[in-house]
This record gives C-alpha cells, sequence and structure tokens, in this order.
C-alpha cells in the first residue's frame, strides 16, 4: 500500500495517468470514497493515460460508460446497486477481462470482486486536497512522487 497527496484535480488527474502507464489491459480498479471525493476525476486522468480522449464523465444513471484507447475501459457507478442480484442485472459479470474496469462505489460490491483487484481510496483532506491511497501490488503502487 502507498499514499499520495494531490492538491488540485489536475494533481490526482496526473496521478492516476501515472498508473495508467502500469496497466496490462484487463485489471479490476475499485475505487472508495464519498462523494465529491475525486473518483471521476481519477478515472479522468487515467482515461488520458490510456490515449483516451472522450469527455469522461460519472456513469451515475447509466452505470457504465465504455471508452476505447490503448485498452478498452469500462467505468462503472455502482452507487445504486445494493444486492447480488442487483449487480448480476447490470451484466457487470460480462464485462470481466475485456478490458480495464474502473469501479466508483466499490464499497456497495467489494465482496463480489475479485481478490487481484487494485483499490483505490480517495478522501477529502481540505478543499482541493486529497489523499490517495493505492493497494494492488507493488508494481501498481509505486508511482513516483
Amino acid at each position: 500500500m502507498r499514499r499520495y497527496n494531490t492538491n488540485s484535480p489536475e494533481e490526482t488527474e496526473a496521478l492516476a495517468a501515472r498508473l495508467a502507464s502500469k496497466l496490462k489491459g484487463t485489471e479490476v480498479i475499485a475505487m472508495f470514497g464519498g462523494l465529491g471525493a475525486g473518483k471521476t476525476a481519477f478515472t479522468r486522468g487515467l482515461a488520458a493515460g490510456l490515449g483516451i480522449n472522450d469527455g469522461v464523465s460519472s456513469p451515475t444513471f447509466a452505470l457504465v460508460h465504455e471508452y476505447s484507447g490503448k485498452f478498452t475501459l469500462y467505468h462503472f457507478d455502482m452507487y445504486r446497486i445494493k444486492t447480488w442480484d442487483d449487480l448480476y442485472s447490470t451484466g457487470f459479470f460480462d464485462y470481466q477481462d475485456g478490458g480495464i474496469l474502473m469501479i466508483e462505489w466499490s464499497e456497495n460490491i467489494v465482496d463480489f470482486l475479485p481478490e487481484d483487484r487494485i483499490e483505490i481510496c480517495i478522501r477529502v483532506t481540505g478543499e482541493n486536497s486529497r489523499e490517495i491511497e493505492i493497494k494492488g501490488g507493488e508494481e501498481y503502487e509505486d508511482l513516483g512522487d
């Protein structure tokens, strides 16, 4: 596990872009953090690092957005998912191994995620400041300073 501090959305995006450079294309990235923590900003940076130039937005109502770049990125929002049946009805399991799964509100489905996932925990520490904790193996955790 490694912790990073960012002081702007741009710094959060830059950190995520550094993570993107280490991805192989089939990772599950579980994001944790409250409303407004910066999960979508982190996803925007990861997408940019994968060469995705489409506007990244939270898939709150669509549940999933798909983006094409170096790898396919599936951006999920699990805010409204509360049970296994809810999760199954989204088709979530059909996406596994087809690209990178970036999951906001992972706390709602943590029991159904693979153990070899990357976890991103974002905590608000100030108006624009964030503490970002990355767990999932040294190859993903060491993003430089």
